[in-house]
């Protein structure tokens, strides 16, 4: 049987962290306004340092996720893998979420189109005149791992 211990995993470092992040593609945002939550599964890009991005492609008149993305301070997200053999590495971040200028389009589309789940689905929507994209500045960081996906 294994022990407490051996679930809850081992602590990753920094270089564990940024390949879960550099990896996964797609994670959980989580953010709060008014007291109620709200956690949305997105497809992210990661610039390799502190900064992960987001597309909010909202089909809805409502824009519930930037309705949360403006009222929340800080926000959450969680990326990680699970593996057949049970193994598993999860990365938790947390940090301020701010709309990106048009200044920042650049860098964005870049780290989007290194690592987002399904990036080639962004080249069907034209983001340059106002891209709806969000930006999680990482202020608090850690990960995890359990079994073959440890990476220390």
């Amino acid at each position: 049987m294994p022990s407490f211990q051996s679930l809850a995993g081992t602590e990753m470092d920094d270089s564990g962290i940024d390949d879960v992040l550099t990896e996964a593609g797609i994670g959980v945002l989580s953010m709060s306004a008014d007291g109620v939550p709200y956690g949305v599964p997105l497809s992210f890009g990661y610039d390799g340092g502190d900064r992960l991005y987001f597309v909010f492609i909202d089909t809805s008149t409502e824009l519930r996720k930037e309705r949360y993305a403006e009222r929340t301070d800080p926000a959450s997200f969680t990326a990680f893998d699970v593996s057949s053999d049970g193994s598993w590495k999860s990365v938790i971040l947390s940090g301020d979420l701010d709309r990106i200028t048009i200044d920042e389009w650049d860098t964005a589309r870049q780290a989007l189109a290194d690592n987002a789940y399904r990036s080639n689905l962004f080249s069907e929507y034209e983001f340059q005149e106002n891209p709806n994209v969000w930006a999680l500045e990482i202020e608090d960081r850690s990960g995890r791992a359990v079994g073959g996906a440890t990476s220390q």
